[in-house]
């Protein structure tokens, strides 16, 4: 006699029907195209990236020695990275265009378990990554200010760490761009279509001005601290090269998802690696890297060689460039959000959308919550916290693009990655190395915030999981499931 499935098991998977079904009834508007996909995936990468961490990693800070222009190796480093596990994104998101990105992938293909680590992780890293940028805009807008002989008051313009109160720029910009994510994708895709286009303009203006002013000695010594602090930089400049996975949680909202999803990944990391590149060389050719101002490169680059003017233009446009990360990952966060609630592991309050098709009420708790952390923290402090969750993310995403290639080995796939297994392993070996390059308090704060994590799950998510045959939830399924099989 066959042995019934256990109810509460923690390894159930979602079945892709399921989700299929799920994704034709959530409410969600489908309004994107390939266009906008790109732009969207590009609006994640591109911006505190340039503006803001590829300055302080150059400079260094108190607890970290400057890598000076190898900061050029440690983008490349966590692009190569970034690379492998965006390969993987692509093959997942051809096949399951649905909100979630890693978490839906984790919970496809290795279980509920995995797929609520990946989540919970993804909720926090999201607002963080929100906040970090808000904290790079605050630093551009006094430089901006800076340049006609104004100043904010450092008591309401930097952390308590840095010597102030309070980040109130970063917590009104938060709130801007919440307000502004409230009303709906479809703006939402205009608008990072205009704002990536002028952020494009103003990176390859800075580009081509800036060749004019490089002097070549800059770049001596090429690697001042060794390869150990390049590599640590790599680990924090890996932040700036992953908003494509956020781009993913908006394969819902994607008038061709299956086809779409795949391209829009592959391009917005390519054309973002480009200019990264570019930029890098640049920033650290102009000026002597112990001389970049961490917080805005460009501006105090653009000062030093008699350019103010030039400098506070790119602060302004800087500003509206940044918005687009912070747009596209606060859209992540929401997105993970509802389809975290929409199966059952929250409750189900959070994945109601008003009439534009918008989940708001999680769009607003992740926007104060971002408002909150960027006020309060360092900038260093929460894109280390960053980067440690989606280098996790990616972790599972490969694990689960070989396993799922060979348990599902039939299922439609628009994308199919090269080189099976090689690429996704190097891809898990990589973001592994990343983790162990940060410091031991980021690790400790990561596992704080799992553990919290855990004891919700199993108070709360596995008995209300809408996989669950006992949940109060288990009727809103439209395809019953093996439930506890593997591969169901």
């Amino acid at each position: 006699m066959a042995t019934p499935p256990n109810p509460l098991s923690v390894w159930r998977r979602k079945p892709i029907a399921e989700m299929e079904i799920e994704s034709a009834k959530s409410g969600l508007l489908k309004s994107l195209g390939l266009w906008q996909l790109t732009a969207i995936g590009v609006g994640g990468i591109i911006g505190v990236g340039i503006f803001s961490l590829a300055g302080l990693v150059a400079h260094g800070d108190p607890s970290h020695p400057g890598v000076g222009p190898a900061v050029l190796i440690s983008f490349l480093i966590a692009g190569l990275a970034s690379a492998a596990a965006a390969l993987s994104y692509a093959e997942f998101a051809g096949m399951i265009p649905r909100a979630g990105s890693a978490y839906t992938y984790g919970y496809v293909a290795l279980g509920e378990l995995t797929g609520w680590f990946i989540g919970w992780d993804l909720l926090l890293e999201y607002i963080a990554i929100v906040a970090v940028v808000a904290i790079g805009i605050s630093g551009y807008i006094n430089a901006f200010l800076s340049g006609f002989g104004m100043h904010l008051p450092h008591a309401i313009s930097a952390t308590m760490e840095d010597g102030g109160m309070i980040n109130l720029p970063a917590i009104l910009v938060c709130l801007l761009v919440t307000w502004i994510l409230s009303r709906g994708t479809k703006a939402l895709g205009r608008f990072e279509l205009a704002a990536v286009a002028v952020k494009i303009v103003l990176i390859l203006f800075i580009v081509g001005l800036g060749m004019f002013y490089v002097n070549a000695h800059n770049y001596n010594p090429f690697m001042p601290s060794g390869f150990g602090p390049v590599v640590t930089g790599a680990a924090t400049v890996f932040f700036a090269v992953f908003g494509y996975d956020a781009m993913s949680t908006a394969a819902e909202e994607a008038t061709d998802g299956k086809k779409h999803m795949p391209k829009a990944i592959i391009m917005s990391l390519v054309i973002a690696m480009l200019l990264y590149v570019a930029a890098t060389l640049v920033l650290t050719g102009m000026q002597n890297y112990k001389n970049i101002d961490p917080t805005a490169g460009f501006a105090s680059a653009f000062t030093s060689v008699g350019l103010p003017v030039i400098a506070s233009i790119i602060s302004v446009f800087a500003v509206l460039s940044i918005l687009t990360v912070m747009l596209t990952f606060l859209l992540g966060v929401s997105r993970v959000w509802f389809s975290m609630s929409r199966d059952g592991l929250l409750p189900k309050w959070f994945s109601k959308v008003d009439n534009r098709g918008t989940p708001k009420r999680v769009t607003w708790i992740a926007g104060l919550g971002s408002a909150f952390l960027a006020g309060v923290f360092p900038i260093r402090l929460v894109a280390d916290l960053t980067n440690i969750g989606i280098l996790a993310a990616f972790v599972v995403v490969c694990i689960s693009v070989i396993v799922f290639r060979y348990t599902k080995p039939d299922a439609p796939r628009t994308f199919r990655l090269p080189f099976m297994p090689v690429v996704p392993a190097v891809g898990v070996l990589f973001s592994l190395f990343l983790i162990w390059q940060l410091s031991w308090e980021t690790k400790l704060r990561f596992v704080v915030w799992l553990a919290i994590g855990l004891v919700i799950y199993f108070t709360y998510s596995r008995k209300h999981s809408l996989m669950n045959p006992n949940s109060p939830r288990h009727s809103e399924l439209d395809v019953v499931p093996a439930v506890g099989r593997p591969g169901s």
